[in-house]
């Protein structure tokens, strides 16, 4: 009897602490007011240019030669041009084309802002009812877990209706 009381007390405990525990990885919130480790990149390493009379004025608070770019380096890695990322250029004439096709229907302004207030408006009205659990959830998933698709209820459904999907093989049950 003794023996049993024991166990049920150390389980009672253990789950009690890992209930304290903190959220995982997919916490939306930021977990805490200190630096953001992923934030700090390591920079290019220095080198001589080869010609001092074309360097780059100085600018305070602006760009470096040796600071890293990681949006530059992935349009390089894929074969783009590093130029197009800088704003204000609009679209080049290589691209005219698709941009034409894409907007063939009319283009509604400010998309952007209009899909973050919506999707504030979401979070907050799927967090009414989950803000206070006994257990740590993840609030990304709960909050569009209606939203989220099948993938291979999706792949299925594709080869029903006589696609190809070989990158997608079905399950073997």
């Amino acid at each position: 009897m003794r023996g049993a009381l024991g166990v049920i007390v150390v389980v009672t405990a253990g789950m009690v602490v890992s209930a304290c525990s903190k959220e995982g990885l997919r916490q939306i919130r930021p977990q805490g007011q200190g630096p953001d480790e992923f934030g700090v990149l390591p920079v290019e390493p220095l080198s001589a240019p080869q010609d001092y009379s074309f360097l780059p004025s100085p600018t305070p608070g602006g760009a470096n030669l040796t600071d890293p770019n990681p949006q530059g380096d992935a349009v390089d890695a894929l074969g783009g041009r590093r130029d197009a990322l800088v704003p204000g250029q609009g679209v080049p004439s290589s691209e005219a084309a698709l941009v034409r096709a894409a907007s063939r229907n009319g283009v509604a302004p400010g998309t952007r802002q209009q899909l973050a207030v919506e999707d504030a408006e979401f979070r907050k009205r799927q967090s009414r009812l989950t803000r206070f659990r006994l257990f740590p959830v993840d609030r990304y998933e709960q909050a569009y877990r209606r939203q989220s698709l099948d993938p291979y209820n999706q792949g299925e459904q594709f080869r029903r209706r006589g696609y190809n999907t070989s990158s997608n093989p079905p399950l073997n049950e």
